[in-house]
């Protein structure tokens, strides 16, 4: 499922911070949403940073949901002492009338793992 099915959406809550592998969004309609990735056995994919008020996006409707990825280090990340063989940033970007938020994913492997992150909606 793509983000964008979070637009016009009210959210009311939002569970999951930096560090955490999975990010839930209850809607004010009863819906939720989640992203999170499902693990295999050699790598690693979390919520790498927020950079934003994840509160500015709770109680107005989305009007911004965007996704992007890179196999390039972010600029304002200091290189590592190693780097995996494969690494993928994903970028989610929401924002309601109040402010944006953009959650930073990180995911490492050998290159022989997924390193994407899933959203779907989990209930209706």
């Amino acid at each position: 499922m793509d983000i964008s099915a979070l637009l016009g959406k009210t959210i009311k809550a939002i569970h999951g911070s930096a560090g955490d592998d999975r990010m839930t969004f209850e809607c004010d309609d009863g819906t939720v949403f989640a992203m999170y990735h499902d693990q295999d056995c050699c790598e690693s994919v979390e919520i790498e940073d927020i950079v934003g008020d994840v509160a500015d996006l709770i109680g107005s409707p989305i009007l911004r949901a965007e996704e992007a990825t890179s196999d390039a280090r972010p600029a304002d990340l200091p290189a590592p002492e190693w780097d995996d063989e494969s690494q993928t940033w994903t970028f989610y970007k929401l924002a309601t009338i109040k402010g944006y938020v953009d959650i930073r994913w990180h995911g490492s492997s050998n290159g022989y793992y997924s390193e994407e992150v899933t959203f779907e909606q989990v209930t209706s």
